[in-house]
């Protein structure tokens, strides 16, 4: 058993509140540094393999080294720059690192994790991650037919699979999840046991030639459903059907939890905000998409930052936040704001560049404020390869291609989006690609109603405004083209058609013509 506070020389190390104070004060710490350094402290006097450490601390997740030597600069960093740092952490050439320090208050044993994943004193709580975490229960056989139980193991191994590549996930691998097979169980219990937040739970029945899957995701500290949904299927191609319901399952519960995390988020304080926090401040502010919520978004992305120096995520976003001021005309320095934001982009490429929701956030940044369109198309596409059921991703890569002239791939991109989340909250931006893609293919009328159901959610997008006009101008409805066209200089009161070509660099030549001659006849001044 291991005490639940060490010292070493001036350092206290609390597991459970996951703290560690030097003379007192605390020290700012990353949550994988964290982790990092209560492996090691664990482990004191032995080497620890990298293989382990990333084990161990990336459970489940598929990390490169550079993640790693990140976290132990990061660790060295707080631990005390230069020689006081490597007087606790030495590295060992060509094995791993070990921890050297003197520790007081603890019986370290060498195999033991301080991550959840791992076995814990029995009666103890797991701390929970600092990100969402979620635990994937073996389906349940309605069947009554035995031979359907492989079918029902492989749908949850399936969905464990497809979500541990999503890294902004915490998820259980099978091998703990699954010793809850056959058994009754409350999920409150599931989720102290297994240390996670939220658990899925489904079932499989079979009726003929016909399969009914039910999922539903609760919150296992409250016990309240989440979501819940059913899908039904042909059992004549049975692998087909489990990775239709696998896409489906993940892209409905990726959003999910993220809202569920925003909302926790909003009894918590201020002052009491860690990076993590400020990252779920700064998505939800990102969100309500105004000019002043995206300043605020990158308000709290610069603290979480101050916080956590090497976290990509927050770079990605920031990035990300600028290149959609850049695109709604709310950019105050261009010069200025893309400098840094390419900047961000490129250093979070640097650090996650294995990272699904890192790669398409970057794949905006660097279509905006770079117009790098190849490079911008390849970062999408790279988001895609690493977890296909992002409706984000499928919907940056579908204004990519629209963009670029090729219709027909933009609009296969974005419909797959939608059919992912028929209820997305962001439709609106999805709604805005299906217009550019009808303009481009001369369905005026049909890009007409895109770009009215983009508005109808969000009012305030320019985007959805010039293609309500340029589609409706082409139709010869000139009145209400007019009038979008005056909603649009309401935004940006200067807006011309040059001004605006400059903003559209990466635009298609025979799109920005069409786009173009429909804006002049609504009437924005050249």
């Amino acid at each position: 058993m291991v005490d639940d506070e060490i010292e070493f020389g001036p350092f206290r190390l609390s597991f459970g509140r996951r703290e560690l104070l030097k003379n007192g004060v605390g020290v700012s710490l990353g949550s994988r540094a964290f982790d990092l350094l209560a492996v090691l402290v664990r482990r004191s006097g032995n080497v620890v393999s990298k293989e382990d450490l990333l084990a161990e601390v990336w459970p489940g997740t598929i990390v490169e080294e550079n993640n790693l030597q990140v976290q132990i600069s990061a660790l060295r960093k707080a631990l005390g720059d230069g020689p006081e740092g490597s007087r606790y952490l030495l590295t060992v050439p060509g094995r791993g690192y070990r921890f050297v320090g003197r520790v007081e208050g603890a019986v370290v044993q060498a195999s033991s994790s301080a991550l959840p994943q791992e076995a814990a004193p029995s009666g103890a709580l797991l701390p929970l991650p600092d990100k969402p975490s979620i635990a994937v229960l073996p389906f349940v056989n309605m069947s009554g037919d035995p031979e359907q139980e492989y079918f029902a193991m492989g749908m949850a191994e399936e969905i464990i699979t497809a979500l541990s590549r999503c890294t902004s996930l915490f998820v259980i691998a099978r091998n703990s999840s699954f010793t809850y097979m056959g058994r009754a169980v409350d999920v409150r219990e599931v989720g102290q046991e297994l240390g996670v937040r939220y658990v899925l739970e489904g079932s499989v029945r079979r009726g003929g030639n016909r399969l009914r899957i039910t999922g539903q995701l609760i919150d296992a500290s409250t016990g309240a459903h989440i979501w819940a949904d059913r899908f039904d299927g042909d059992f004549s191609d049975v692998f087909e059907l489990q990775d239709r319901i696998t896409e489906k399952v993940v892209a409905a519960i990726q959003p999910k939890l993220q809202f569920a995390e925003i909302e926790r988020l909003k009894y918590k304080r201020v002052a009491d905000l860690n990076a993590y926090d400020h990252l779920l401040r700064a998505q939800q502010l990102e969100h309500e998409f105004t000019e002043e919520s995206l300043d605020k978004a990158l308000d709290h992305l610069r603290l979480a930052l101050a916080i956590e120096p090497a976290y990509a995520p927050a770079m990605a976003l920031a990035a990300y936040c600028y290149g959609e001021k850049r695109f709604q005309g709310w950019t105050k320095d261009f010069e200025a704001e893309t400098a840094q934001g390419l900047l961000l982009m490129s250093r979070a490429l640097e650090l996650a560049h294995f990272d699904p929701n890192v790669l398409w956030m970057s794949a905006l940044a660097s279509w905006q404020l770079g117009f790098d369109t190849k490079r911008a198309k390849d970062l999408a596409y790279r988001s895609l390869e690493s977890n296909p059921s992002s409706a984000t991703a499928l919907t940056i890569a579908g204004w990519i291609e629209a963009y670029s002239g090729n219709y027909g791939s933009g609009r296969e991109l974005l419909v797959r989006s939608q059919r992912l989340t028929p209820l997305d909250p962001r439709a609106w931006f999805t709604a805005s690609g299906l217009a550019i893609v009808c303009l481009g293919e001369k369905r005026f009328e049909e890009g007409g109603d895109w770009a009215r159901k983009a508005l109808a959610q969000n009012p305030r997008y320019t985007v959805a405004m010039r293609l309500l006009a340029a589609n409706l101008a082409h139709l010869g409805e000139t009145d209400v083209a007019a009038g979008a066209v005056a909603d649009m200089l309401r935004v940006e009161p200067d807006l011309t058609i040059r001004k605006l070509r400059a903003r559209l660099m990466f635009m298609h030549d025979s799109l920005w013509q069409t786009l173009s001659r429909g804006l002049t006849r609504a009437g924005l001044p050249d």
